[in-house]
């Protein structure tokens, strides 16, 4: 199963940049381990965006885990909105990654 995490800013910008390597450690750790498929920030820059690969038999904790580990969360600087996601057209190409 796949997801998207929606990360919105909740704090003023310079606040999130100061958490930001932390943020972006934790993201590398996500990728290493072959959850995180790609991430990057939104245009304008009020949040960023994830796609992540979760196992199928616990969506929801997988992603709560993902959420709750994230600097970003902890330091209370953004917030997470989470969407599974049933890939139908191009599911094979993401499996690939």
């Amino acid at each position: 199963m796949y997801a998207i995490a929606l990360i919105r800013y909740r704090r003023p910008l310079e606040e999130v940049v100061a958490v930001q390597e932390q943020h972006r450690a934790y993201l590398k750790g996500l990728k290493d381990k072959g959850v995180l498929i790609a991430s990057g920030p939104l245009d304008p820059r009020s949040g960023g965006a994830l796609l992540v690969r979760v196992p199928d038999d616990d969506v929801h904790g997988a992603l709560d885990a993902i959420r709750d580990g994230d600097p970003y969360v902890t330091f209370g600087v953004a917030q997470y909105e989470l969407i599974p996601w049933a890939v139908g057209t191009g599911k094979e190409g993401l499996d690939r990654l």
